[in-house]
């Protein structure tokens, strides 16, 4: 059961996801290993696959690197719920491929540790943990089809054929 890993803070920037110092390639797994390190040295050392990142406002903010979503991607983490996202990062996750949901309290209303299923299409969080659900607003239909392809260039593909 994926768990919940709580970053009770806002404006954590692509330089804290991954440090521009590992910005020398772009091979999600090399990446990941240095996933978030600059806020939590232990993160990829706790974290399991398909464990989702909960944290406060503007998650993402900072240089428009896709190599922030990639290292997450490489870290196998399912999803991050943040209450808000910068822009660019928002929708690098979509045309990467990667899951992200906006929650108002997303950090008051999952703890840390908490075990929690995702419905991204019907926009409800299962939180085992807490023994409630919680509902968001699903990205619309047309991004989930971009993440469920794999990416915008894997859905280009597919939409050639």
């Amino acid at each position: 059961m994926p768990k919940a890993h709580v970053y009770k803070r806002d404006h954590i920037n692509t330089d804290e996801i991954i440090p521009a110092r590992y910005l020398n390639t772009d091979d999600a797994v090399v990446l990941a290993k240095h996933c978030m390190e600059d806020i939590d040295e232990g993160f990829m050392k706790k974290i399991s696959a398909g464990d989702i990142i909960v944290a406060g406002d503007d998650f993402g903010c900072g240089s428009s690197r896709e190599h922030a979503v990639w290292s997450i991607q490489g870290a196998k983490i399912g999803a991050v719920i943040a209450q808000s996202y910068a822009r660019i990062f928002y929708r690098n996750c979509i045309n990467c491929g990667f899951y992200v949901i906006e929650l108002p309290n997303a950090p008051q209303v999952i703890n840390d540790g908490d075990e929690i299923e995702i419905d991204y299409k019907a926009g409800e969080i299962n939180n085992k943990t807490q023994k409630k659900k919680i509902s968001f607003e699903p990205l619309p239909d047309f991004a989930l089809e971009i993440i469920n392809d794999g990416g915008l260039l894997e859905h280009i593909k597919k939409k050639v054929k």
